[in-house]
This record gives C-alpha cells, structure tokens and sequence, in this order.
C-alpha cells in the first residue's frame, strides 16, 4: 500500500515538472517572438512596400469611399479599423513607398499586422503540441519560424499577410484540437466539441475572407476532417449514426458557419463602402447605382434612347470598362495611323459618344432608337466616328482594327454600325441599363468587342477595342448607362440598382477576373514558384537610407529544403517496413514514433497544398506567397528531427543515447539563433554600402549572388 501511493505520489511530481518546464519553455518562445517582433517596429516612419495599397485602402474605408481591389474584405475592414481606433483620420494618401508619414498616425495600424503576426508562433507552437504531444518537436519547429527573419519581415506592416497568416494558424490549431478531441471520444453535440469546431469554423472564414488563397488552408481542413470521419467509421464499437452525428455536426460548423459569416463580411464590406470612388467603372451600372454621388445614383434619365443622345457604353464582360477614345493616335506599325478606340474601367468625359441616323447627322423632333437601326456613333469631345476596317487588331490576330475616323461627324461607310438588342427582335425600343446590346459593323460584318487585353503604353495600359468577324463573342454586349436626352421623359435609376445578393454575386465575379489578369508593374520585383523553397531572391521593402529587405533565414529555408526531401525517403523506408511485417504477419507497435511520422505526413499535405497550386497560377506571382507553406515545412522540420533523432537515440546505449541527442538539438537550437542574429539586419534595417559594394558591413551575408541587399 506504502508503495502504491509512493508510485503514485512520483507520478504526480513528474507530471508536475513535465508541466512546469511545458509552460516555461512556451513563455520563452513567447516572450522571445514579441521582443524580436516589436523591435524597431515603427522603424522606418515612411511607407513600405505595400503598404502604399493598403493603408491607401484603410483610409477608404475610414472615408466610406468604394474602391476595387481583387481580394476580399475582411484584412482591409480589421487594418482600418485598428487605425480608426488608434486615431488615424483617413487622409494621409499613402502615394508611394518612401513617403514619410509626418505626423499620421500610421502607428496602430502597424502594431495591429505586428499583433497578430506574432502570434502565429505561440500557436505553431500549440499546433505541433497538439498533433505529437513531443515538447522537443514542438520546440524545434516552433524556433525556425521564430528565427526567420523573413516572416518576421512579412509581419511588421501594414499588410494583408500578417492577418492572413493568423487566421491560418488558428484553423490549423483548431483543426487538430478537434481531431484530438475526436480521438478522446467527445460526443459531436458536447459543448466543447461544439465550441472548438466553431472556432474552427470562424477561422476559417476568416481566413478565405483575407485572400483567396485561404481556400488552401479550408482544404487541408477538409481533408484532415474526412480523415477523422473515416477513423470514427471504423470504429465498430460505435454505431453509424454516430458518424453520421459527426458528419451533420461538422457540415453545420465547417460549412454552413463559415458561408454564412464570409457573406456577412461582405454584406458589411458593401454597407460601409457606400461612397462613389475610382473603383466604380469596374462594375455594372446596376451596382453603382448604389454608391452615394455616382453619377448613376438617385439620378434620372429616358427610359429610351432616341437619337441625339449622349451617351457612355459600358461593355457587360466581368470587369468591363466603358467605350472610350482620346486624341491620341495608334502608332506606326499598328494598323491604321487613326484615333485610338480602348474600354477605361474610370469615369471620364471621353466616355461621351453621341447616336446618330447613319446618313445625316440629326433628325428632326424626337426619334427613338430601335433594335436593327443602321447608326453612326461619334466621339462627342473629338468629333471622330466609331470605324473599322480590313486592318489588323493590335493585340488579336483574327479581329480587326476599331480606329476613331472623320471630321466633325463626316467620315465614310465604314463608319456605319447595325444596333441590335441581343435576344430581341428588330423594331424594339433601345431601353437605358436594360437592353444588351451589340453593335454590329455594317460592310465588314464583324462585332464590336473588348477583348480584355491590356495595350501596351502607347495605349496608356488601356484595354484593347476590336471588331470580331464570330459574331456569338460573349464579350460583344454593351449597355447604355448615362443617356443625356432633354426632351424626353426621365424614369429614376433606383428601379436598376442592384440588392445585395446581386452585388454579392458581381464582386466576386470582377475579384476573380482581376486577379486572373494581374500583371506585374514596370520595374516590380516578381518571382517563379521553383525560386522559393530554396530562397533564391528577395523584394526590398525600404529602399532609403534604411534599407529593409524581405528574405528568409538561409539555415532555416534550405534546412526545411532538406527535410522535405528526407520525409519522402524516410516515409518509404517506413512504408516498406510496414508491407513487410505484413508479410511476415507481424503487427508493428504504434508508438511515439508513429505519432511522430503521422504528423510529419500532415505537415507534408499542408505544405504541399500552399504550394504546388502556385505553379499551375498564370497571374503575376511573388516572393511572399510561399510563407503559408513555410510554417508547415518548419513544422515538419521540428517534427522530424525529433523522430529521426528519436530513432537514432533507440540504437545507442542509454548514456551514449541521451549524450548525443542533447548534443544534437543544443547544435540545431544555437545554430538556428545565431543565423537570426546575423540576418536580423536585414529585417530590423541596414544602412552603409550595399553587401556587393566595398566596406559593407553585410558582404558576408550575401551567399548568393541573386540576393541584392
């Protein structure tokens, strides 16, 4: 009995001191992450990098003022709403990097992205914590992304990627804290299980809710989530309908929460934004009859279009821009030397065109406009006709040249369109908004469209006009949107203005369209996916006298390289181990180091889902993307260290075991600390000669040649 308790009494001291040295190894990693992040954190006191778009956007925000951007609401919505709390007015411009900020109060803002951009550490660290139940792995891992100077870059400003990268780590810790308690056997309804998967299910909202790319991290939920359905299923010792529980519980917390929560980030998204801004022309004119001190809000025009009118065609593609011309000629060597015809996505006066018969140039009284007319259509500030010809497009092969061509209206029959209502019938009346339109040229019988290429400078990076001999391009519909008539009846455009689900439903459709066609700016750093992992360039930051320049902790990055490419010959050596036991009919113990591998293999997934989709992307990429899928290779990296170093340890004698493996994780964690004391220059600001130039104190550093600090 006295040895009994005694046990007992032991047991409970060692789990006494396992937890004691649990939480000061946790309030290490924490203390450490906020004083190296907080560090110099409002250093430099000028814009950087991005920061130009999205404090830009926060003062939008703060001012109501509508504007588009291609990702969604909610990282703008908490960046402004951090500065309106900390006292920022909304009015600094934020035009470029570089400019100081005298005296805005940019300062909230940034210690908001700094925030939440530490804690990602402390829960990596729960997350390993939670997948190994290992203090060492958990330790290792969590260190590498204490240590690299790029994240920690990447989550000192006012950036969309500090929040991004919050809202990831919650769902990855809430993910396998569900998974835990699934294992434990909570029931689905239990209030702690309910709890957890809604926070999951709140985090992952919020993560798709920040950029897009959020959908990565949803499927690593998902595929984490029917990994535990299927284990709960082959449990023969609980009934069906306990999987089915599971599943109805999981699909109203996973799914359905998060729908109804993202919808309602954009409901407040479209309710603050109720402002007219430089946004507007990206949407359709039922959207912008929303926007308070649109030209199309609370405004009035002819239900009908009569001739005379003056008149902007917006083009109805996803994003489309009105019809526009401008003085400025097509170059030589492109087509015709002729006014040049483009789609502009802005409100401008050289939007204007005017409708006239096609064979004189007014009409006495009142005449409508209808399906099937032959027209000319004239540039009202230039005079020049709408035209085409047998000359090539600029940017299309098969279409042709749209030039704007005459004199004061007078130019020749190549000047003359057929306005057709598309899925009318000849004869009807041209309606303001409603009617879609096609204009279709007379002699050459092709189609006026936008083909949504943007030209070259000369074209002021403008989109591409062009008459497409297929006469079905979807692109080729057009709506008449202000329509400047006097003498006839004026109806209000509250009856075009769109609800909420309609605009909903347009945002996403012009956020997917601009990011499809992101190209990278005149002299803007971009990237290739096959340049990450092994950190092959960074992007400055500040470019100033204080140079900040985002690039990873070279041991972490090519370590995590390493270790990826280890997991795969460690998982096969295990995967045939297991097939032979199989064989032999020898059933392998699932001990630690199966819970190790297990989680290794996971870490792997997420890594490989935040990664590999990047290079089947035709937009504009860079650097910073990869940063998602760095935490799941620290992770990984931390995760099998501790296994292999485990394995090792097996085969020594108990003192060599233990000798060698302290010794081992004492090199890795010094090692991983002083290459963030050396590379830390380059988050927390250089100044001097750059590393290529003589008497730089960073020459040393510059291990390759690609790097340009």
């Amino acid at each position: 009995m006295t040895h009994k308790l005694q046990g007992n009494v032991h047991e409970s001291n060692l789990f006494q001191s396992k937890t004691t040295i649990w939480w000061i190894t946790f309030s290490l990693l924490y203390g450490a992450t906020f004083l190296t992040r907080y560090y110099k954190v409002l250093e430099p006191d000028h814009v950087c990098w991005d920061e130009t778009h999205f404090g830009k956007m926060a003062s939008w925000y703060i001012n109501r003022t509508f504007f588009f951007d291609v990702h969604p609401p909610l990282g703008k919505m908490l960046i402004a709403l951090s500065g309106k709390l900390s006292g920022y007015d909304g009015t600094f411009p934020f035009e470029k990097p570089g400019d100081k900020y005298d005296g805005a109060r940019y300062q909230g803002m940034r210690l908001f992205c700094t925030t939440l951009g530490a804690l990602v550490i402390p829960l990596t660290f729960l997350s390993i914590w939670e997948m190994t139940k290992s203090l060492e792995a958990t330790f290792i891992g969590t260190l590498l992304l204490l240590c690299d100077v790029g994240f920690m870059t990447l989550n000192r400003y006012i950036l969309l990627d500090p929040i991004l990268l919050f809202f990831m780590s919650c769902s990855i810790y809430g993910c396998f804290k569900v998974s835990t308690l699934t294992n434990d056997g909570l029931l689905p309804f239990s209030p702690r299980m309910l709890s957890w998967q809604i926070f999951l299910g709140t985090s992952l909202a919020c993560t798709m809710s920040v950029k897009f790319v959020g959908l990565f991290v949803v499927l690593f939920v998902g595929l984490r989530t029917v990994a535990d359905l299927w284990n709960i299923l082959g449990d023969l010792s609980k009934p069906v309908k306990f999987t089915i529980t599971h599943l109805i519980v999981r699909t109203l917390t996973l799914i359905v929460w998060p729908f109804v929560l993202y919808v309602f980030f954009f409901w407040i998204h479209l309710t603050v934004l109720s402002k007219s801004g430089n946004g507007d022309g990206f949407y359709s004119s039922g959207f912008q009859a929303r926007l308070e001190g649109n030209s199309l809000h609370n405004a009035s025009a002819p239900r009908v279009l009569a001739y005379g009118a003056l008149v902007t065609l917006k083009n109805h593609r996803t994003g489309g821009g009105y019809l526009h011309s401008h003085h400025h000629l097509y170059p030589a060597g492109v087509g015709a030397r002729q006014q040049q015809i483009t789609t502009y996505t802005h409100k401008d006066e050289n939007n204007r065109w005017q409708i006239k018969p096609y064979n004189r140039e007014r009409v006495e009284g009142t005449v409508v406009v209808r399906s099937g007319d032959l027209v000319r259509v004239t540039h009202a500030p230039t005079g020049r006709n709408l035209h085409s010809h047998r000359e090539r497009a600029p940017l299309t092969a098969k279409h042709l040249q749209v030039t704007g061509y005459g004199e004061d209206g007078v130019g020749d029959a190549n000047d003359v369109w057929k306005i057709v209502i598309s899925g009318g019938k000849d004869g009807e009346e041209i309606q303001t908004v409603r009617s879609k339109l096609m204009l279709v040229h007379y002699l050459q019988a092709c189609v006026l469209t936008t083909t949504g290429k943007q030209l070259p400078k000369w074209g002021y990076e403008q989109q591409e006009v062009s008459c497409n001999p297929n006469l079905r391009d979807k692109n080729a519909l057009w709506n008449i949107e202000d329509n400047v008539f006097d003498d006839l009846p004026k109806v209000s455009f509250e009856s075009y203005a769109s609800g909420f689900l309609e605009r909903f439903y347009e945002s996403h459709a012009v956020m997917f369209q601009g990011n499809s066609g992101l190209k990278p700016k005149e002299g803007e750093v971009t990237s290739q996916p096959w340049q990450w992992p092994i950190n092959y360039r960074g992007q400055f930051f500040s470019g100033s006298t204080h140079r900040i320049y985002l690039l990873g902790n070279p041991v972490v990055w090519w370590t995590n390289l390493a270790f990826l490419i280890i997991f795969f010959l460690v998982y096969i050596i295990n995967s045939i181990k297991e097939k032979r036991a199989e064989a032999f009919g020898v059933s392998r113990q699932v001990g630690e180091g199966s819970l190790l591998l297990n989680a290794a293999g996971w870490t792997f997934i997420g890594w490989a889902l935040h990664y590999i989709p990047f290079w089947a992307m035709g937009r504009v990429l860079y650097f910073h993307h990869y940063f998602p899928a760095l935490v799941f290779s620290s992770m990984l990296t931390g995760i099998l260290t501790e296994y292999l170093l485990s394995s090792v340890r097996s085969y020594l004698s108990p003192e060599l075991g233990k000798t060698a493996y302290h010794c081992i994780i004492g090199v890795v964690i010094s090692t991983t600390v002083y290459s963030f004391y050396l590379f830390s220059p380059l988050a927390y600001g250089m100044s001097g000669p750059l590393a290529s130039e003589p008497n730089s104190t960073m020459a040393g550093l510059k291990w390759l040649e690609s790097w340009e600090f």
